[in-house]
């Protein structure tokens, strides 16, 4: 005859043990968060000293660069090695939710393919510096979309929070070096035309907006450190380059050699950033871990509790009780459930009901926290599908459909977000391509 509490019993436990596999991935998450940032920091040092190297016909850079190639392809080696360690192994992604991380992977992986082949075309002066910068964007983007994706699927309000953090603050980081590259353009062709005054400000618009979001979740330490970088000395001569920049008139001529001093003081800042990326990655794995140990040491307590019920007299909760708590997902009872006691004076500890009910507490907790922080993830999500809505309809680039939002949202008294969600909304109507231009057009 089958033992009903047992059965209560069995699906306890097996939902604590579907906790620890939840969390055994967020810890391959954040080890592949880990690789990808190292990845993505030197494919931007690589961008930036490729576009010195174009535009100044090979006369600078030459050997930094082949240097800078090596240590991008040993990290490229190293993320593979992990993808497939940790992602290719028989049983290793069993969860639906893993889908669009692994899709994420995959376009990241084709773009790095590609790469051996650009790297020629820089090497024969095929391609120009503004081709190579977008290149680069775009294989950038596609690694930074993984960190994303590894976000969505995280489980614990902590290391949510800390990839949301990280997440915005890699993208302020990969903005920070397409403003590098940019600017290196600039000096070493002498001059700033009024195209590349307005991507140079938008870049540091964006670096502002993602900054924000990352001071919105990041911890003490993160902000301060991050405080820190920006009251350097080398911050403040990059800003005062910045400065300059700005005051030039369109095409108004500047020296060349000042590139170097432009790369060096925007590196000097992107590195300092990098090390605080560490430091949060770091943090990261601490976190996941700790949560798994954890998360194994709840499950012994659930295990010994259990046998020490079965080997002790314990009270036992009356089944009314239960049925009449309100807190219970699915338990609601009549409006005047609240009030009933517990029957004959029985408690709710050291019960199987106990572990239950603390259980249900544990995971409503949890929900609830990682709402706030799936928040800002989702704004961004809903950001960038907007974009590519316009990119399609419009045929903008990236930069274009950004400031078209970023327009509209001022125009419209909206956030940013909002006007992405009528965007998206129009442009999954059929015929809406047309609503689409209206919008990015009047804001109507």
């Amino acid at each position: 005859m089958t033992n009903h509490r047992e059965d209560a019993e069995k699906f306890l436990l097996a939902a604590k043990r579907a906790e620890i596999q939840a969390l055994q991935r967020l810890v391959r998450s954040c080890e592949l968060v880990t690789t990808v940032s190292d990845l993505v920091h030197q494919l931007q040092r690589e961008r930036g000293i490729s576009n010195i190297y174009l535009v100044s016909s090979g006369a600078r850079f030459a050997d930094h660069r082949q240097d800078q190639m090596h240590c991008s392809s040993d990290s490229e080696g190293g993320f593979r090695q992990l993808l497939h360690e940790q992602y290719l192994g028989p049983g290793r992604y069993d969860s639906p939710r893993d889908m669009r991380l692994l899709n994420g992977i995959a376009y990241a992986l084709h773009g790095l393919d590609e790469l051996v082949n650009l790297r020629r075309h820089i090497d024969a002066f095929e391609v120009s510096a503004l081709e190579s910068t977008d290149a680069y964007c775009r294989l950038i983007a596609g690694l930074l979309s993984v960190v994303l994706e590894a976000a969505d699927v995280a489980d614990d309000p902590e290391v949510t929070r800390l990839l949301v953090a990280l997440g915005n603050f890699m993208q302020a980081k990969e903005f920070a070096g397409q403003e590098r590259a940019w600017g290196a353009i600039g000096f070493a062709g002498s001059s700033f035309d009024e195209s590349l005054h307005g991507r140079l400000n938008h870049l540091q618009d964006c670096q502002r907006h993602s900054l924000e979001v990352f001071c919105e979740f990041a911890g003490n330490v993160e902000l301060a450190r991050w405080q820190a970088i920006e009251d350097s000395q080398d911050a403040r001569d990059l800003q005062r380059l910045r400065l300059m920049i700005a005051a030039l008139k369109d095409g108004e001529p500047i020296a060349s050699e000042i590139s170097e001093v432009w790369y060096q003081l925007a590196t000097a800042r992107i590195d300092a950033m990098h090390r605080l990326e560490n430091a949060i990655t770091a943090k990261l794995r601490e976190a996941s871990r700790k949560r798994v140990a954890e998360a194994q040491a709840e499950l012994g307590h659930h295990y010994a509790q259990l046998e020490m019920m079965k080997s002790a007299v314990w009270d036992r909760v009356p089944a009314l009780t239960v049925l009449f708590d309100p807190e219970v997902p699915g338990l609601y009872g009549s409006a005047t459930a609240t009030s009933v006691p517990a029957l004959h004076g029985q408690t709710l500890t050291h019960s199987l009901y106990d572990l239950i009910r603390s259980q249900v507490t544990h995971i409503r907790r949890v929900s609830e926290e990682l709402e706030e922080a799936r928040r800002a993830l989702n704004e961004r999500k809903l950001i960038e599908r907007a974009k590519g809505v316009l990119m399609r309809s419009l045929r903008l680039n990236e930069e274009e459909a950004y400031r078209t939002m970023q327009q509209r949202a001022m125009e419209m008294n909206l956030k940013l977000v909002d006007v992405a969600k009528k965007i998206i909304d129009i442009g999954n109507r059929p015929g809406g391509a047309g609503e689409t231009l209206s919008v990015a057009k009047s804001g109507t």
